[in-house]
């Protein structure tokens, strides 16, 4: 997969089957896009994906910005496991935000991509001052020569896919919902840091990730499963907060592999999150964050206990 940040249009070859969106937490509606672009792109086109970072609402509204699903290597990470061929990740800027619909598609879609089809969600907007639809694009694509293909929103139990309904979900700690929507667990992939060594002290040494992107959809204490890359999924227990029992500080990902020797310094770590345990609580003393840590642990591991460690979901 060849990844480009800027504006310069990629070097001509073969066309691509194109899809355009935030792809926000890459869920099952996402998921559909890409595997309609995979079957009409065949051998003889390219698969290619334009996405924005900033997302565009954050760009407009940093104050009221959504949580995020995931981080940037996530995404470009769940891309290329999805068969993508090229991503255009473009900064979301003032540039962007005012590009009239027609001059996006001939310099992004039609010169910029070569795209000969482009498949997109019949909620698709674009362009400034979101004037650009689905069927926009449809005109425009029979005037610079490729097709269009609109696919209807993804529901699963009655419910529509979307972003915002998983984000609420990891919110209310309801995670196997969420799971169904993204069409695997909810994870998080950072890179382990350095840390105060307390949970070490304590008989709970942690890996430390310390996430490049706020806010985060959910907080609290989790059983999870964790794995470094090229590894093993690993059972244990994570704390996604703000350490209140610890005077507090930056948000930060901590967690504690069951049975586990190694090295995870520097390292990326993907963590997805199985069931929620609790809040995050203050401790007056350290006996009982001990005691509580116990607890944690014992009931992520009872949580665990039939849960699959050998293969990813998707």
């Amino acid at each position: 997969m060849r990844l480009r940040r800027d504006m310069t249009a990629w070097p001509h070859g073969p066309e691509s089957v194109v899809t355009v969106g935030n792809f926000d937490g890459l869920h099952v509606g996402h998921q559909a896009l890409i595997r309609r672009c995979r079957e009409r792109a065949g051998t003889d086109r390219r698969v290619a994906v334009v996405t924005f970072e900033p997302l565009p609402q954050t760009w407009f509204n940093p104050e009221r910005a959504p949580a995020r699903l995931q981080g940037v290597a996530h995404k470009l990470t769940l891309l290329q496991q999805f068969g993508v061929d090229r991503v255009w990740m473009l900064r979301f800027n003032r540039q962007l935000a005012d590009m009239p619909p027609e001059r996006f598609v001939r310099e992004l879609l039609v010169e910029g991509l070569c795209a000969g089809h482009v498949v997109v969600g019949e909620d698709f907007c674009f362009g400034q001052g979101r004037t650009g639809n689905a069927e926009v694009l449809a005109t425009l694509g029979t005037e610079m020569g490729f097709t269009t293909e609109v696919l209807p929103p993804v529901e699963v139990a009655g419910q529509r896919v979307s972003s915002t309904a998983i984000r609420k979900l990891l919110a209310q700690g309801e995670l196997d919902q969420a799971a169904t929507l993204l069409g695997r667990p909810y994870s998080m992939l950072g890179r382990v840091g350095h840390g105060l060594r307390l949970g070490r002290d304590l008989g709970y040494p942690t890996a430390n990730v310390h996430l490049g992107y706020r806010p985060v959809p959910l907080q609290g204490v989790f059983a999870v499963q964790a794995r470094r890359e090229g590894g093993r999924w690993h059972d244990g227990v994570a704390s996604l907060g703000r350490r209140p029992a610890v005077g507090g500080g930056d948000l930060l990902l901590e967690v504690h592999l069951f049975d586990f020797s190694g090295e995870l310094y520097n390292r990326r770590l993907e963590t997805r999150f199985i069931q929620r345990i609790r809040d995050e609580a203050d401790f007056e003393r350290l006996e009982d964050l001990v005691a509580q840590m116990r607890q944690d642990a014992a009931q992520a591991r009872a949580v665990l206990s039939g849960t699959d460690r050998t293969a990813d979901i998707r």
